[in-house]
């Protein structure tokens, strides 16, 4: 009759080290939060306590021009973060690929570059 011994088990040996990390995470958030919060300086203003959407103030006419820059960057983020989204799964998944699927990607990349480059030629992205 063998007596478990928890010294020699397996939870011992490969979960403790584990046990004791998220212990420690613990604390040191804890530790961290509570000495932010105490030693941190807080003074509210009007201005830090006002929402802030787009660069305007939010109670204004509604009527005020609206710069079409904001929306611009906005659609070329979509663009770009909609490409790095077909473009990571490509990558990888590179070598099981079929030719076709690789050149068409290249294409894909390379439309998106033709478009990045008239984008820059005709000044969408210089902030006069």
């Amino acid at each position: 009759m063998t007596v478990l011994n928890i010294q020699d088990s397996l939870i011992h040996e490969h979960y403790g080290i584990i046990l004791i990390y998220l212990i420690t995470a613990f604390i040191l958030a804890v530790v961290i939060i509570q000495s932010s919060y105490y030693l941190a300086v807080q003074n509210p203003e009007t201005q830090k306590l006002s929402t802030y959407e787009c660069g305007f103030e939010p109670f204004e006419d509604a009527r005020n021009v609206f710069d079409v820059r904001f929306s611009l960057v906005a659609i070329l983020f979509i663009i770009f973060d909609i490409e790095t989204m077909f473009l990571l799964p490509w990558v990888i998944s590179l070598a099981k690929l079929p030719p076709l699927a690789f050149w068409s990607m290249i294409d894909f990349i390379i439309e998106l570059g033709i478009g990045l480059l008239y984008i820059w030629a005709v000044g969408a992205l210089n902030w006069d």
